[in-house]
């Protein structure tokens, strides 16, 4: 944290070097809190200034989730059933161990394939533990880095400290489908709250058809009307998604952008890029130069698509539900605060994302990872 201007530094090497300075410390805690990601350098949260050691790392990453993980106990206070809220924060949790794990497992691991041409792995071995540690600060390693990742990709801040081009192709799928799951693990400052409590609505009126019996949440019914508004908010991101993508990957205009890689790869540059817009995000894979007239347009429709083709639906339905008297839950409805319904959730959000996005995935980073990088 500083006033000073441009300073010149020599390297190790006799290089001359111009290190930016000013004021990062004073916004780098407003821009997680306020899950922005736009970082003062341009290296974002890996740069040392902004995000010198793993305990201010820690607290970078507990900024960006506190208040919108706060939100699911406000939820619950609100409509006074603090165990609606409980529940919904018990399935974030869930979901955000299971990527970590993943990931982590992913990215410890390395590409266990040799590097081509070389007797080289990044497996580990008798002399050396093993994981990829390319694109990723020493000052960091791997936990660290996996862990901003996680955090960076449930939230509404792509503030990354690692390089998420340079991942294995699973530990780098993690974070995407981490942004296709619609933000439902934390989310923004209040993003996550509506959109998990729309993928709760999906997974009760699966339920009712399954049972025979209209559907009911904290006591307000969903009707076709209602189902309506969960409908068009459920097919928002795979329709707005996939469509730009697949536009993207059949023009000269989009695949001018793959400028380092092509391939498995370079398809999972274009998704991702485009799934960071949607979902608010920021992050990016760094081998897409998305700085053409046709990413600056398709990537401005999908932020928009991304805000009120969300935004609309759920205003839309909260109007419904406001309407409505509040009546006394049947003794057959589903109960939406215990165990078995935050499994239904979970079920529901990754049967909604594979029928949505498996295709589009299969291609990308599983693909890449089945042929080796």
């Amino acid at each position: 944290m500083n006033w000073h201007s441009y300073i010149r530094a020599t390297s190790l090497n006799a290089g001359q070097q111009v290190i930016l300075q000013g004021p990062a410390a004073a916004l780098e805690i407003i821009k997680n809190l306020g899950t922005n990601g736009g970082g003062f350098f341009n290296a974002n949260g890996a740069h040392p200034y902004e995000n010198p050691t793993p305990l201010s790392n820690f607290i970078e990453m507990l900024a960006i989730v506190l208040l919108p993980a706060a939100f699911t106990n406000t939820f619950g206070r609100m409509i006074g059933e603090p165990r609606q809220g409980w529940m919904l924060f018990n399935v974030m949790v869930v979901l955000f161990v299971a990527g970590l794990m993943l990931c982590s497992w992913a990215e410890q691991n390395g590409n266990v394939r040799p590097v081509p041409n070389q007797s080289l792995s990044e497996g580990a071995q008798k002399g050396q533990p093993g994981g990829n540690m390319e694109g990723k600060e020493v000052r960091f390693g791997i936990g660290a880095s996996v862990l901003a990742a996680v955090v960076t990709s449930d939230g509404a801040t792509g503030s990354v400290n690692s390089a998420h081009d340079r991942y294995t192709p699973l530990g780098g799928a993690v974070p995407l489908v981490n942004m296709l799951l619609g933000e439902i693990v934390f989310g923004g400052l209040g993003t996550g709250v509506y959109s998990i409590v729309m993928i709760a609505l999906v997974g009760l009126i699966l339920a009712g058809l399954m049972i025979g019996s209209m559907p009911e949440y904290l006591g307000k019914k969903v009707g076709p009307l209602e189902t309506k508004f969960v409908t068009l908010y459920a097919l928002a991101c795979p329709l707005a998604v996939l469509s730009v993508t697949a536009l993207a990957v059949v023009t000269r205009a989009g695949l001018a952008g793959l400028v380092t890689n092509a391939g498995p790869h370079g398809f999972t540059e274009i998704f991702y890029a485009y799934t960071s817009c949607f979902a608010n995000n920021g992050q990016s894979l760094a081998g897409l130069n998305a700085n053409t007239p046709f990413y600056n347009f398709t990537t401005a429709l999908l932020m928009m698509l991304g805000r009120f083709g969300l935004a609309i639906p759920v205003l839309a339905l909260a109007g419904l539900f406001a309407r409505q008297i509040k009546r006394q839950e049947r003794q057959n409805a589903v109960p939406t605060d215990k165990p078995l319904f935050a499994i239904l959730l979970i079920a529901t959000a990754l049967i909604l994302g594979g029928l949505s996005f498996l295709p589009a995935l299969t291609l990308g980073p599983v693909l890449e990872h089945l042929i080796g990088r």
